[in-house]
């Protein structure tokens, strides 16, 4: 298939868009060193310090990492042609109504759950739990996300009369799909699992247990509702009001670093904590978006980044600890 006219004529929109991508990344560098230099506010256990120094390398090696894994994901796809996005939304002005209510839903879905604790990641996930974590929260966590991320507006736009192909749902070439599956997860888990290895610690019955237990929770707490909510039906319809791919890239990764504006080690008690705060999840969550932006744009399958970049690593490599722990698998 062949890029579509309207986002020809908007290409030009690409290098303004990866420059200003690339200045929010220096942004974020500069905030940390001005205003973390004297400690910062988060408790992030896995890190191990609330020391400037070794967070920011933390955040440093991640990006490096990720752009390794964006490499990849283009050799992967290399070859293929330029997905029809265009032919899967409505025109400019009816999909932006439906990207401007999207965001709308999901600040208020998003605010809602952070007034009860729930955040779009687990309490402990990745960086380590901070208190007690009851079998019930995990639970209510990902029924909540599931359902208000994922399920409803899975719903509303299948009412509308969208199909599975014009959300993303259905696969353009099955085999050179799995292929990108296979490339990336095996890089991500190694990475994962030389950099978080507790899930080496665990009992065969922990790990028969606890595997398939994180994975269905992470699925239905994070793992669709990021899948339908932004790279099903956010992604395209940011495509269509922008018309150029790297600005829908882009307008992905922030929207996944956005969601995350709330993580459960975020810190928003004054004005310098608050900066601290979008400044960190920008650097957490941004490029790992990002990841998830290209998979998509380049393959038209939202299923791809749940398998390869999310679902399984890092969520199962590394969070399977934390549910045996949570439900005291021994």
């Amino acid at each position: 298939m062949n890029v579509s006219p309207s986002i020809q004529t908007k290409s030009g929109e690409s290098f303004r868009a990866l420059h200003g991508f690339a200045g929010a990344t220096v942004l974020a560098f500069g905030v940390a060193l001005v205003l973390g230099s004297g400690g910062l506010p988060f408790d992030r256990p896995a890190v191990g310090t609330h020391e400037l120094i070794p967070n920011l390398m933390t955040q440093l090696m991640q990006i490096a990492f990720a752009l390794v894994i964006i490499g990849l994901a283009f050799l992967a796809t290399r070859g293929r042609p330029a997905v029809d996005f265009e032919a899967r939304t409505p025109g400019v002005t009816a999909a932006r109504r439906e990207m401007i209510a999207l965001l709308v839903y999901g600040a208020v879905v998003l605010g809602v759950g952070n007034a009860f604790g729930i955040g779009l990641h687990l309490h402990g996930s990745v960086f380590g739990p901070t208190h007690h974590l009851a079998p019930a929260d995990a639970v209510v966590w990902a029924i909540y996300n599931g359902v208000f991320f994922a399920l409803i507006p899975y719903l509303v736009f299948r009412r509308r009369g969208y199909g599975h192909r014009e959300l993303g749902l259905k696969s353009e070439d099955a085999k050179k799909d799995f292929l990108v599956i296979a490339v990336i997860l095996l890089v991500e888990s190694i990475g994962e699992l030389v950099t978080f290895p507790g899930i080496f610690s665990l009992s065969a019955r922990q790990l028969a247990l606890g595997v398939p237990l994180t994975l269905v929770l992470h699925l239905l707490g994070t793992g669709l509702p990021v899948m339908i909510f932004i790279y099903s039906l956010l992604f395209p319809r940011y495509l269509k009001v922008t018309g150029s791919r790297a600005s829908a890239a882009v307008l992905g990764a922030l929207t996944y670093a956005g969601l995350h504006l709330v993580e459960y080690w975020t810190v928003y008690d004054s004005l310098a904590h608050g900066l601290l705060s979008v400044a960190f999840v920008f650097l957490q969550f941004a490029y790992p978006g990002l990841i998830k932006s290209v998979l998509t744009l380049r393959t038209g399958n939202a299923w791809v980044h749940l398998w390869a970049y999310h679902a399984i690593a890092p969520h199962v490599t590394v969070d399977t600890p934390l549910i045996v722990r949570v439900f005291g698998i021994s």
